[in-house]
């Protein structure tokens, strides 16, 4: 299968689903802006797994359209290279369209959506695959392991509050889950005594682990 090159624009997506794109044939790379100075926690550990196929490209500069430019400057690199790969610019900004129509017209596949469950080739694939329950992907106790692996690595920079905490589970489970499963999940997480919530404040009681 050909190449399939993802090219974030970081300052206008915080994109969704990284997961769907764990396979040989796409290549990912994020542009952070000149003035980002982090990475949301669960986009970088998404694109960790996804190891030498996804990269960072922090731009030079602060000016309108810089990080357009960039993703305009790379494209063209990698076309020239590899002048059969497909190049997905990720990103709502629509000022990317008349550059894609222009690489259309020197036979360069190309197409901007606004999020990377919305490209072609990754809807067509869940198009086909049999239904599952997404909105459900774990059981119970399974989502409560994921949970707990995932809040004890990040140390004393756990979530304080029970908004930032159930917006860190939302954003664990690629936002999959309801409401009111996210209120199940936690509640859960109190009656094990893995949590416990003063008002809108929230603290842990983790095996091994007291904070």
């Amino acid at each position: 299968m050909r190449t399939n090159y993802v090219l974030i624009d970081y300052e206008n997506v915080q994109p969704s689903a990284l997961s769907v794109l764990e396979k040989e044939h796409f290549k990912v790379i994020v542009f952070v802006g000149a003035n980002q100075t982090k990475i949301a926690y669960e986009i970088a550990a998404q694109l960790q797994r996804l190891g030498p196929n996804a990269d960072y490209i922090k731009i030079s500069g602060n000016g309108s359209n810089a990080l357009d430019f960039h993703i305009a400057y790379y494209i063209g690199q990698l076309a020239a290279r590899e002048p059969d790969a497909f190049f997905h610019i990720i990103s709502k900004d629509t000022g990317f369209d008349p550059l894609i129509a222009h690489l259309k017209t020197k036979k360069i596949l190309a197409c901007r959506s606004s999020d990377i469950g919305d490209i072609p080739l990754v809807k067509t694939v869940n198009a086909k695959a049999p239904s599952t329950k997404a909105a459900d992907p774990k059981a119970p106790s399974e989502k409560l392991a994921v949970i707990v692996t995932n809040l004890k690595q990040r140390g004393a920079s756990k979530p304080r509050t029970v908004k930032t905490l159930t917006s860190t589970i939302s954003s664990l489970f690629q936002k999959a889950l309801t409401e009111d499963e996210l209120s199940s999940v936690l509640q859960l997480m109190q009656k094990k005594g893995l949590v416990a919530v003063n008002g809108t404040k929230v603290t842990y009681s983790f095996p091994e682990e007291r904070c």
